[in-house]
């Protein structure tokens, strides 16, 4: 008996985590984060509820990662602090998580492995990555064979039939599988609602060569720093352009070292670099900037550059260029930024003007039809996506030829059971998300988020008085200062100390000798003679000062 156990991304763009067990031993298909949407105050990353495998913990085998973004490989620090266990990947996913555990002081046994290379994890399971093409070097599917028979799990994918690094997804080695017998196909399905064929990163280096060839000023690209290929390019043309390239954002810098190191850019030297401080000197037509902050991240390279902030001024003739979709949530926020630049007069080219500038990393409805059908599984479970997402995945799975039986529409925390040859629902596991601080330890719980909305929507009030330690007699206030309250709120609060003092004089002197019973009658006196003006019920911070 097998079973699969989504912890994160069905249902969800992110949080990526696969269980795989079988005759008492699991492997862990990724373990990825999610980044909150816009008003999650004070939340920097979301990843998965591990609890299932805090509990089966002696199971855990090993942990295979089929890329290096963070929605596959982010939430590794927090539970490598937990369960050390092996964590297999290929040489530049293990680069980028190397860096990332280096930044949080986490230690990993980190194995590398290669394309069509099998091997071992535990007892019950032979492991062998397939390579395919995606927006980052080294991504990889996997070949998981069971005691009940392989999986195909692809990974992030897209079949690109000319990429800038001339590594074109393996879809013989999974025909190959096809003609063997899979047991299940997990597949990707981000894309699952585009009928068009996902474009090839070669359009986009086409378009760049186009756009850059006579731009008066200075060239800004912002880009998610991962996307080494297209990095590369916009480094060669800079080379080929004459134009020094200086970087905004430390995921830029930091990929872009690790990606020399392990000699993914081959052709780019120091010389090709300028630091920042200097690049205001250089002529405008002598300078590249490769910025981070595509998705109009506050603190990123490309939003300091919007607001003119830091040495770089931007103005008429400069060309900047999204090289990226909006993330779903973040479309408002995106739409500012490109405003923001308009207004320091540069010409900006994003994705709706320029299709051009960007192709997904992800396989469109043709796409997913041609592996289904070269795959040929007894059964099918679309994975990584919003539940439309998975539910259109479903759909081309018939279109192809399979039975209602063999589709299975799983999310996070589902338990399938595979025996036989037959999937199956087994019942639930504990799943669910944290929310938490990138670099503390403290989880953010939804009390907490709650109370931080409330406080966002409602304002705070510091509420002080002082009391004669002797007689218990009040001797001065309450004293109110108000936080994140409107105008006419503040101009209320005179009126409400003159208010919350005649209520909280109405408590008899006896029960002002527990400090807590009288910080407690404080908020309730300040919150009844609030709500006397207005209809918000304002958190409010007690003190009593006893003199």
């Amino acid at each position: 008996m097998l079973h699969v156990i989504p912890l994160g991304g069905l249902g969800e763009i992110g949080l990526n985590a696969m269980v795989i067990a079988c005759r008492g031993e699991m492997l862990l298909i990724d373990c990825g984060l999610m980044f909150p949407p816009i008003g999650t105050l004070g939340v920097d990353i979301i990843v998965p509820d591990f609890t299932y495998l805090r509990q089966n913990a002696s199971l855990l085998k090993g942990i295979v990662l089929t890329h290096g973004h963070e929605d596959h490989v982010g939430a590794l620090p927090f539970l490598l602090n937990e369960l050390p266990v092996p964590v297999y990947g290929t040489r530049f996913t293990l680069g980028m998580v190397r860096n990332r555990l280096e930044e949080l002081g986490v230690e990993a046994n980190l194995r590398e492995i290669e394309p069509r290379h099998p091997f071992p994890v535990g007892t019950q399971f032979t492991v062998e990555a397939c390579r395919v093409t995606h927006t980052v070097p080294d991504a990889v599917s996997y070949i998981i064979r069971t005691p009940e028979g392989p999986l195909v799990h692809t990974g992030d994918f897209k079949l690109d039939p000319n990429p800038i690094d001339g590594l074109r997804t393996d879809l013989e080695r999974w025909g190959e599988l096809g003609d063997e017998g899979v047991l299940c196909l997990l597949s990707d399905s981000t894309n699952s609602e585009r009928t068009h064929e996902t474009g090839s990163e070669s359009e986009v280096a086409q378009t760049f060569d186009r756009l850059f060839r006579d731009v008066p000023g200075r060239i800004v690209v912002s880009m998610f720093a991962s996307n080494t290929h297209r990095v590369h390019h916009v480094l060669d043309l800079a080379r080929t352009l004459e134009r020094k390239v200086v970087t905004m954002g430390r995921s830029m810098a930091r990929n872009i070292e690790m990606a020399r190191e392990l000699g993914y850019l081959p052709s780019v030297t120091d010389a090709l670099f300028v630091p920042l401080e200097d690049a205001a000197a250089l002529p405008p037509e002598r300078l590249m900037v490769l910025a981070t902050g595509s998705q109009a991240e506050p603190r990123a390279g490309l939003a300091q550059l919007a607001a003119g902030e830091g040495p770089l001024r931007l103005g008429p003739g400069d060309l900047v260029v999204l090289s990226s979709r909006a993330i779903p949530g973040n479309e408002r926020a995106v739409s500012g930024l490109i405003d923001q630049l308009l207004w320091r007069g540069a010409r900006v080219v994003y994705p709706d003007v320029e299709p051009g500038v960007h192709v997904s990393g992800h396989a469109s409805q043709p796409q997913q039809r041609r592996v289904l059908e070269l795959v040929r599984p007894r059964n099918f479970v679309p994975i990584h996506g919003e539940l439309h997402h998975l539910h259109r995945h479903l759909d081309t799975a018939k279109e192809s030829g399979l039975t209602p039986e063999q589709l299975l529409l799983a999310q996070d925390g589902d338990l399938l059971v595979f025996e036989e040859g037959r999937g199956r629902f087994g019942g639930s596991v504990p799943t669910g998300r944290l929310y938490r601080d990138r670099f503390g330890d403290g989880m953010v719980t939804p009390e907490i988020l709650q109370e931080r909305t409330r406080l966002a929507e409602t304002g705070l009030i510091m509420a002080a008085l002082v009391i004669d330690r002797a007689s218990l007699s009040l001797l001065s206030g309450p004293h109110l200062t108000g936080q994140g309250l409107n105008l006419d709120e503040q101009v209320l609060l005179s009126r409400v100390a003159d208010d919350a003092r005649a209520f909280f004089l109405e408590m008899s002197p006896q029960l002002r000798g527990d400090d807590a019973r009288a910080r407690e009658e404080l908020a309730r006196a300040v919150r009844r003679a609030f709500k006397l003006y207005t209809s918000k019920r304002p958190v409010v911070v007690p003190m009593v000062i006893k003199v």
